[in-house]
């Protein structure tokens, strides 16, 4: 039986850092033990990095907040080591449905293609997301969660970040290398830093109501413009575990956030959707508005700002949590290498560089869906509903639909740590894209490519049979142990006979996608990095050029001619 999440207190623990005579100072320090703080610690504990959380609280979330997760933060969590978990648990979908007044215009499918592990979403309560990362955290001895350790000051100089921390026991001094802030919007270390998020706040309210029912609905992503149950506003539908739907429904900047919250008001809202008879509890309400915004920089000295503390969006689009894991996913191999000496300070700076871009990109489509979605004039309506009209029959104008544009990676094409190509390939591959998966076979047995990278930066070769594999083997080995290794991965054709590289990991694109998807040829060669994104393709295996594009990869070769990540990205 699951937990109830909700309900579990976590115990106070006095840390020995607390009688130390002096700060102890630790390499990294995470304040924040939602899914971003976990994911950054789980993330460096993996790669032998000890990390100290700090909680102001001694709880999970409350409430299934954010409860969309894309494929990539899939992904993502399957290399932290409790993505399966979150699967089984989902409600995995990749279909969704758009409808005008009483009747349906479209339906989309996120994810049309077969041969890849993850669905394109699943739906999850934020609290089971949470709870299945802190017991993943616990089971990693370099982890060291602290509830009810709240951070009431922050001050840093080149050498260390110094927190003053409050406890039951008292307060006590702690020292680190490096600090992320992945505690929230209303980030008290941003405040302490005397630091801000600028944008715009919208002038609207909605209503979030989770009910408890049985019902038969398919497990998509429903949403209505100007529904004849709820006139004039929008209603959005999503099916969740445990027999729990979520329902968003728009109110309008005049309605009154603390009567809507009211039984007697939220369940004739259902009803009308529902059915006069229908057979529901109400298990959780809230009343939000949104921004979209964002600090100016993500990195400050040795403060790193993550999730919701460095850029907030509208729910609509699911981009909310899903860009905060990939925010501690850039950050994370980033300063292992910085910490083990293997790449200067300068890669730090990439982590703003790269994230900041990508916030951009999810500020930009959060606010294209809500002036959609909420139109502030009448002009601004009439096209809407135009738009909608003519969606019914015509390609064109459903791309214009925008109820939520929901979470992709971005494709970091312009970071600096990119070598641009030299040579010609197809596809959507191209240096700074996250990898697209493909099934593969290992030893006889059938696996994935992202679960065979990460963590390191890996090469993919292309191998047919009738290259010289003596030569191959020879090139891949000097780079596996090189100062920045890279992991080798050799691929096969389906069937073909695995060349005789001893120590050398052989698959077999089992379907022939990997292929296709990466458009490899015989000897081709990607360079993936630890969080895998592309950043380097050849069409044959040069050791020069990749020992080149790593030293430009992790920032040790900053002569080498390259454009920023911010001018880069946004061209």
């Amino acid at each position: 039986m699951d937990k109830d999440y909700q309900k579990i207190a976590y115990e106070y623990r006095r840390s020995t850092d607390q009688d130390a005579a002096t700060p102890v100072r630790r390499p990294v320090v995470v304040v924040g033990a939602g899914p971003v703080g976990l994911a950054t610690a789980i993330d460096l504990a993996q790669q032998d990095i000890p990390v100290v959380i700090l909680d102001d609280d001694c709880t999970l979330s409350v409430g299934s907040r954010a409860i969309c997760f894309a494929k990539r933060t899939l992904e993502i969590l399957d290399r932290l080591g409790c993505g399966e978990r979150a699967v089984e648990k989902g409600v995995s979908w990749n279909l969704g449905k758009i409808f005008f007044h009483e009747k349906m215009v479209y339906e989309f499918n996120l994810l049309p293609e077969t041969g890849h592990r993850r669905p394109a979403f699943i739906n999850l309560q934020q609290y089971y997301l949470e709870g299945y990362l802190f017991e993943r955290a616990g089971e990693l001895p370099l982890i060291d969660v602290r509830w009810k350790n709240k951070v009431t000051a922050v001050t840093q100089d080149k050498d260390c970040v110094e927190l003053t921390v409050e406890t039951p026991d008292g307060q006590y001094t702690l020292e680190c290398d490096y600090l992320v802030a992945a505690d929230g919007s209303r980030s008290p270390v941003r405040g302490f830093c005397g630091l801000e998020s600028k944008g715009q706040t919208f002038r609207d309210r909605f209503l979030i109501a989770d009910v408890k029912m049985k019902a038969d609905f398919p497990s998509e992503r429903w949403f209505w413009f100007d529904p004849p149950f709820h006139p004039n506003q929008s209603v959005l539908l999503h099916r969740q575990p445990d027999n729990v739907w979520r329902i968003d429904f728009q109110l309008g900047w005049d309605a009154d956030p603390i009567a809507e919250k009211q039984a007697e008001k939220v369940i004739p809202r259902i009803k009308a959707l529902l059915g006069e008879d229908a057979d529901f509890e109400l298990e959780w309400v809230s009343i939000y508005t949104f921004s979209c915004l964002r600090m100016d920089k993500f990195r400050h000295g040795r403060i790193f700002f993550a999730g919701d503390s460095a850029h907030g969006v509208s729910p609509f689009g699911a981009r909310g949590a899903n860009s905060g894991v990939q925010d501690a996913e850039n950050l994370a191999w980033k300063l292992k290498l910085v910490i083990d000496g293997k790449a200067p300070d300068a890669l730090l700076d990439t982590y703003g560089q790269e994230r900041e871009y990508a916030a951009d990109e999810n500020l930009l489509n959060s606010t294209r869906a809500t002036d959609f979605i909420t139109p502030k004039s009448e002009v601004s309506r009439c096209f809407r509903d135009a738009t909608l009209r003519l969606a019914r029959e015509y390609d064109f104008a459903r791309r214009l639909v925008n109820s939520g544009r929901l979470s992709r990676p971005s494709t970091l094409a312009g970071s600096a740590l990119n070598t641009p190509d030299q040579d010609a390939f197809s596809g959507n591959m191209v240096p700074g894209a996250p990898l697209e998966d493909a099934p593969v076979t290992l030893n006889g047995q059938a696996s994935w490519l992202t679960a065979l990278t990460g963590n390191a930066f890996t090469g993919i070769y292309f191998h047919d049979g009738a290259l010289n594999a003596e030569a191959i083997l020879s090139r891949l080995q000097s780079l596996a142990s090189g100062p920045v290794a890279v992991k080798p991965l050799v691929v096969i054709p389906h069937g073909a006979t695995a060349p005789d590289m001893p120590g050398i990991t052989v698959l077999q694109d089992s379907e022939g996608l990997l292929a296709q998807r990466y458009d490899m040829q015989p000897g081709s060669f990607y360079l993936v990095r630890p969080d895998q994104h592309v950043c380097a393709r050849w069409r044959a295996l040069d050791t020069a050029a990749v020992q080149e594009a790593l030293l430009r990869a992790t920032q040790n070769r900053l002569d080498i001619p390259s454009t920023t990540a911010r001018t880069a990205c946004a061209a």
